[in-house]
């Protein structure tokens, strides 16, 4: 991305990938080429998060099982934080477990109480291929704890039990957008 341009303003709206589809629950592969199609993948990416009035997006729930994702996501003290990361790892989980409200854009329209650290910290590299470390607190941290499940091939709903999870997927089953 060029210096001082708005993320997406490039990029084309993809489809979003649903529950259902295998490709959200197939781990992602590493990204090797950091070439333009990279750029050009962050750009959509964003495009699409900002299209679905998401807060982040991970690769494959625009159908491209790359370990790639973006955010412009808020903490808990209502600070901003925008950004992509490829390769991810997350590297560090801890704090107070908090099971708050989590929804997704491959299940439009659902939530369920879901626990997560309350601070993570991710590493990975930028298109350029120049080293990044995000620490999150709060909201953000769920928000990089969820994108890193994604590209681990998993869905938050993997993540609720019991009672909440036969409710979740009753409600995803009827769903207008299921399968």
């Amino acid at each position: 991305m060029r210096h001082g341009s708005i993320p997406g303003a490039r990029g084309r709206v993809r489809p979003l990938t649903l529950l259902g589809d295998p490709v959200l629950h197939t781990p992602c592969a590493p990204v090797t080429d950091f070439g333009p199609a990279l750029a050009r993948l962050v750009e959509d990416l964003f495009a699409t998060m900002y299209a679905a009035r998401g807060v982040g997006l991970a690769a494959n729930q625009a159908g491209e099982g790359l370990r790639v994702f973006v955010y412009d996501c808020p903490d808990d003290e209502d600070v901003r934080h925008l950004g992509h990361v490829v390769n991810p790892r997350l590297v560090e989980t801890d704090g107070v477990v908090v099971r708050g409200p989590e929804g997704c854009l491959s299940l439009p329209g659902l939530e369920a109480g879901t626990e997560r650290y309350d601070r993570a910290v991710v590493e990975g590299v930028t298109v350029t291929g120049e080293p990044v470390r995000v620490e999150g607190t709060g909201f953000f941290a769920r928000c990089l704890q969820h994108e890193c499940d994604h590209l681990d091939g998993r869905v938050y709903a993997d993540r609720v039990t019991g009672w909440r999870h036969r409710r979740l997927m009753r409600r995803a089953a009827r769903a207008p957008w299921s399968r």
